[in-house]
């Protein structure tokens, strides 16, 4: 499994909005700011991610971008599949060669295929979002006086 840079970044500017979810749009510049993503590479990302109307955005000073549906009803497959194509999250080099020549390992690519997608399809960004507070809430803990 190999993801590029545009689904790292497609997985981080989603999950970024899931975690800001409820504070109205927000600015690709804040995207970008904080998950260190050059703005210009964001965009393009971000455009993907709204033509599989994952998102949603409003032009101008007051702008931004948004989910289209809940952090609980998006998934990590998706957002890929949005950025990377129809074969994410897994390509195997010759695979479909593999296939249709009736090479035994069209079987191992398959079956990996299948995990890899259960997996990525199964995952939520309203489950990361909650991993994340999750881990934050451990490592910075709240001291009662």
């Amino acid at each position: 499994m190999r993801i590029s840079a545009k689904g790292e970044y497609a997985i981080r500017a989603v999950l970024d909005l899931a975690l800001h979810q409820g504070g109205g749009l927000i600015p690709i510049q804040e995207i970008a700011a904080r998950q260190r993503i050059p703005q210009r590479y964001l965009e393009q990302v971000l455009l993907a991610l709204k033509r599989a109307e994952l998102l949603t955005s409003k032009r101008g000073a007051s702008g931004g971008y948004h989910l289209t549906r809940s952090p609980e009803q998006v998934t990590v497959g998706e957002v890929l599949r949005a950025v990377e194509g129809a074969s994410a999250p897994f390509e195997a080099p010759g695979r479909d060669r593999a296939w249709r020549d009736g090479h035994e390992l069209g079987e191992l690519w398959g079956a990996i295929a299948e995990a890899v997608s259960a997996v990525v399809d199964r995952l939520t960004f309203g489950e990361l979002a909650a991993r994340v507070r999750e881990r934050l809430s451990v490592a910075r803990p709240m001291y009662h006086i």
